[in-house]
């Protein structure tokens, strides 16, 4: 009798590609943290940026290769916790928050605490993620994403560094956007997560692929500018669309 069929094992080293971009992604957000530490900003900036880029390819690569693991979920997270939880954090703390001081003993202790904020916030913000797969819709995230928040946070150090504005002058400005980009990670608000549903989104329009591609062009022109613009439309996404979906649920209410 013909035995049947038996598939080849697969490789044991393909494992470790997607965790192989893992571990570049958590090494550029550790560089993030040197570097600022250095006072090389812009150079931290594009560390966490080139992170982001890691973090969206090993998902990808895990499943084209239907690789995934539970293993390589978790340590997706902690690496996502230092590229986006704590490289944003102290890249913020040093061209800003630290200046804090200089107003005071207790601004000072508000700076750090800010820093430690958004920290914090992007661990509870990569937990609650976890805790919630299979759970929650695809299409949405629950929370501003931490890559997401962390491209707000360092997009605005890289463009006013580029503008020639210190942190010092803009401490209070740093501030503010530290904490509110800390807060819609752990918020309730959705966001779109560009996820298909099902292969009906197999299919996109024809104006998407044109506009990506002026997107990227108009990055490679002023990638500072572009990003922080970008990442400023996405994380006020959220509260716009929360606001309309209220306002749109008040007519019903009084309809019925």
């Amino acid at each position: 009798m013909d035995r049947p069929h038996m598939p080849r094992p697969r490789h044991r080293g393909i494992y470790l590609l997607p965790n192989l971009f893992t571990t570049g992604g958590m090494f550029a957000g550790f560089y993030a943290i040197i570097a600022a530490t250095q006072g090389h900003f812009a150079d931290a900036c594009i560390a966490v940026f080139i992170a982001a880029v890691l973090d969206g390819v090993d998902g990808r690569v895990a499943r084209l290769t239907n690789t995934q693991s539970e293993f390589g979920v978790q340590y997706d997270s902690l690496a996502d916790l230092i590229s986006f939880g704590l490289a944003p954090s102290m890249v913020m703390y040093h061209w800003a928050l630290a200046s804090m001081k200089l107003d005071g003993v207790t601004p000072g202790k508000i700076g750090w605490i800010a820093a430690f904020l958004y920290a914090a916030c992007a661990a509870l913000r990569l937990a609650r993620f976890n805790s919630q797969v299979g759970q929650v819709d695809k299409r949405w995230f629950i929370g501003l994403a931490s890559p997401a928040a962390a491209g707000l946070v360092v997009s605005f150090v890289w463009t006013f560094d580029a503008f020639g504005f210190t942190g010092t002058e803009l401490r209070y400005a740093a501030l503010a956007l530290t904490v509110i980009a800390a807060l819609l990670m752990v918020s309730r608000m959705r966001y779109y997560s560009f996820k298909g549903a099902g292969p009906r989104h197999d299919r996109v329009p024809f104006l998407v692929p044109v506009v990506v591609v002026a997107v990227l062009v108009a990055i490679a022109i002023d990638p500072p500018t572009v990003l922080l613009a970008i990442c400023a439309v996405y994380a006020l996404f959220g509260p716009v669309y929360a606001m309309w979906r209220r306002l749109r649920r008040r007519p019903e209410e009084v309809t019925t």
